[in-house]
């Protein structure tokens, strides 16, 4: 099958405006697209500016793809937020001016899943790639009030009572997403684990099917680079991304650090603080930490190999069920250890060392044991595990929309 001449990108977020897993994913496939399978691509996302007046549509460009980025103003109502006519009647008019062959959605909120119904009005077909639950949960995640994983499955409407403010409008919002959603040609997922909850708890298309995720391969001089590191300084580095949240482990990560003996082997450690203006951390006490750690500045793609080369051991103790782990994928195909929880679609990988893995809430000695077991230097690092690269991504992409 000939592949889609031009493809209509939809994500709250676009270049020049990057942030979050999802957006990364979308640029980069949209790129690979367009060098290996002479696709165009045009991008459809949001910004709020109180500068601009609302539902302006402002045009960029960067690196070969044109962006139109629509103007949300403060204040919409709840409703506007999955299903906004306004944003539905001005991507039906970009449809309409640009003609594309294809619409590839991705995160939607704020844009609204009106675009879907819109978008096969008029004949358009449309894969929708699911990363996260925001379809099925109102707080997107699956994180309940008290920053505890939900754990639905599936997940039922009747049970979300403590977390929404308004069972009623909660349940006309799922009803709204859900067919929507059902007007996809393709919905694909990063992980079986979170294609069959997606099922389970209701979600419909003309297909459902798995579209792992690609990272960002290591570049050239990498492995070098590391082997440079490692020979300078033998003490291992242990790294974290996550942020200093309940949710993503941070707790159970100070605590084991805090109990380690004082007699322990040297190691060090690296704090990321991914936020935009540097917040994470400030204010944050890790003078408790064994060890010698450091706060890592935010980095993107291009200063990811910077990053890896400088750890042996990256942690990954979220305490929720994930869709997917980018981090996990680009630390094992740089020959970097991960200890990590059972963590939904992050576990979705034969690179993961069996026995390794801790359950969701276990005891910070349970974590202590592992950071000890490297600490012991028995085990030597594991060698580079083969993961998906964006251009196998969207190789595969085009193999999906051939099947439809």
């Amino acid at each position: 099958m000939k592949p889609p001449g031009h493809i209509l990108v939809s994500n709250i977020f676009f270049a020049p405006y990057t942030y979050g897993g999802a957006t990364v994913v979308a640029e980069q496939v949209a790129h690979q697209l367009m060098a290996r399978h002479g696709c165009r691509i045009t991008a459809v996302s949001a910004m709020s500016r109180a500068d601009l007046p609302p539902y302006t549509v402002m045009k960029v460009e960067k690196d070969g793809i044109v962006n139109f980025l629509i103007n949300l103003p403060p204040g919409r109502a709840y409703a506007e937020h999955y299903d906004n006519p306004r944003v539905t009647e001005i991507f039906a008019r970009l449809i309409d001016d640009l003609a594309p062959d294809l619409l590839h959605a991705h995160c939607i909120q704020e844009i609204g899943a009106g675009i879907l119904p819109m978008a096969r009005r008029r004949n358009l077909p449309v894969v929708l790639s699911v990363h996260d639950f925001w379809w099925l949960c109102e707080r997107q995640f699956m994180i309940r009030l008290n920053q505890k994983y939900c754990a639905q499955d599936p997940v039922r409407i009747e049970n979300c009572r403590g977390c929404v403010d308004d069972l009623s409008r909660a349940r006309l919002r799922r009803e709204t997403l859900l067919a929507a959603a059902a007007h996809a040609d393709l919905i694909t997922f990063p992980s079986r684990f979170a294609l069959e909850l997606s099922r389970r708890s209701g979600m419909q298309g003309g297909r459902l099917a798995v579209w792992t995720n690609g990272v960002r391969q290591p570049g050239p001089g990498f492995f070098e680079a590391q082997a440079r590191r490692r020979a300078a300084d033998p003490r291992p580095v242990f790294g974290f991304v996550g942020g200093p949240s309940q949710i993503k482990g941070w707790p159970l990560i100070k605590a084991a650090f805090e109990s380690l003996p004082n007699d322990h082997p040297p190691f060090a450690g690296l704090l990321v603080d991914a936020s935009l203006d540097g917040s994470w951390w400030a204010g944050q006490d890790i003078s408790g930490l064994k060890g010698d750690w450091k706060i890592h500045p935010r980095f993107d793609q291009s200063g990811m190999d910077d990053f890896y080369a400088r750890i042996d051991v990256l942690l990954f103790l979220s305490q929720w069920k994930e869709t997917f782990g980018l981090t996990i994928r680009e630390a094992l195909c740089r020959g970097i250890r991960v200890i990590q929880t059972d963590s939904g679609g992050t576990t979705e990988h034969d690179g993961i060392e069996p026995g390794r893995m801790l359950p969701i809430g276990a005891p910070p000695s349970a974590l202590r044991a592992e950071i000890e077991w490297v600490l012991s230097g028995k085990i030597p690092p594991p060698q580079p595990r083969q993961v998906t690269s964006y251009a196998e991504q969207a190789d595969a992409l085009i193999d999906l929309i051939a099947e439809i």
